[in-house]
């Protein structure tokens, strides 16, 4: 059953990934949307444990690691993007089920058989062809620093999704510890963040007022940014799909093997890329065409010896 627990957070997040790929396209800032995403799953896990009562135990405090590993590895996606090359970012952000499987390893002695370990890394292949950029050059490796702490701490916050289960902790309290960090870390960098945009409006307006008034075509050309009410509610929206990956995750990781349920769930980049192809009418290419063919092989080979 935990391997359908995992395709269904895939799913989950694949459509989490979908929401974020079209919020990006808009003037919005990202540090509210994600305190948005928080602050939903917060207020839906409360509520979804009042009514399931599910027991408190010590077991649910390692949601405060996962909130903070999770704060730490979008946080270094987001800088990676900003000052790296996108394809390094996104070839390490689809990663972490490596690093998952040496630490299940070192902390649970996790192996896998010949066969799960072949299906685990024909999937791990499939994802670095999708992710792969030809322009990736070993000389342009700026950032590169961004995308390993992102596979590192994603990988780590899946580890520690898998050691709260073996602690006993029960699955909603652990998200609301967890939702609850996330929400402090997150609303601290937007308020950080936001001091010091408006902070340097405020200086530049009074240096030089002639500077409006020249570039006032540019500005009415440029989209407005979203409110704040906006682009807090939109994130409440998407924080309806990470919840839910998040409970299916749960489940996979409390029955299922740490290191595949890890990699089954990053496939979600495959729904990505089928909304890309149909919706937006983008072309594949034959590197992402190879890729989910190679992941879909994966996962039934992982399906069939599982």
């Amino acid at each position: 059953m935990w391997f359908f627990f995992a395709v269904a957070a895939a799913i989950c997040f694949g459509i989490r990934g979908i929401l974020y790929q079209w919020t990006s396209q808009r003037p919005i800032d990202r540090n509210l949307l994600l305190l948005g995403v928080y602050i939903s799953g917060t207020l839906i896990a409360l509520v979804s444990n009042v009514i399931a009562q599910q027991p408190w135990s010590n077991g649910a405090w390692y949601g405060v690691l996962m909130g903070l590993f999770s704060f730490i590895a979008n946080a270094s996606m987001y800088r990676g993007y900003a000052v790296g090359k996108a394809s390094i970012i996104a070839l390490f952000s689809g990663l972490p089920p490596l690093v998952v499987v040496v630490v299940a390893y070192i902390l649970w002695g996790e192996v896998l058989s010949a066969w799960q370990l072949t299906a685990f890394f024909i999937v791990l292949l499939g994802l670095i062809l999708i992710k792969y950029s030809q322009d990736l050059k070993l000389n342009q490796l700026k950032g590169v620093q961004w995308g390993i702490l992102t596979m590192l701490f994603f990988g780590f916050s899946d580890v520690s999704i898998k050691q709260s289960t073996i602690a006993g902790a029960s699955t909603l309290p652990a998200l609301i510890i967890m939702y609850v960090t996330g929400t402090v870390l997150f609303g601290i960098s937007w308020v950080i963040s936001y001091t010091r945009s408006h902070g340097k409006d405020s200086t530049v307006q009074e240096k030089d007022q002639h500077v409006e008034a020249s570039n006032k075509t540019t500005l009415q050309n440029t989209p407005p940014s979203w409110t704040i009410k906006r682009t807090l509610g939109w994130g409440m929206i998407v924080g309806i799909s990470n919840i839910v990956g998040m409970i299916f995750l749960f489940s996979a990781f409390r029955h299922g093997i740490t290191g595949i349920v890890s990699a089954i769930s990053a496939m979600s980049v495959a729904l990505v890329i089928l909304y890309a192809h149909f919706y937006l009418k983008e072309n594949l290419s034959k590197r992402e065409i190879t890729g989910l063919i190679v992941t879909v092989v994966g996962i039934l080979v992982l399906r069939l010896t599982s």
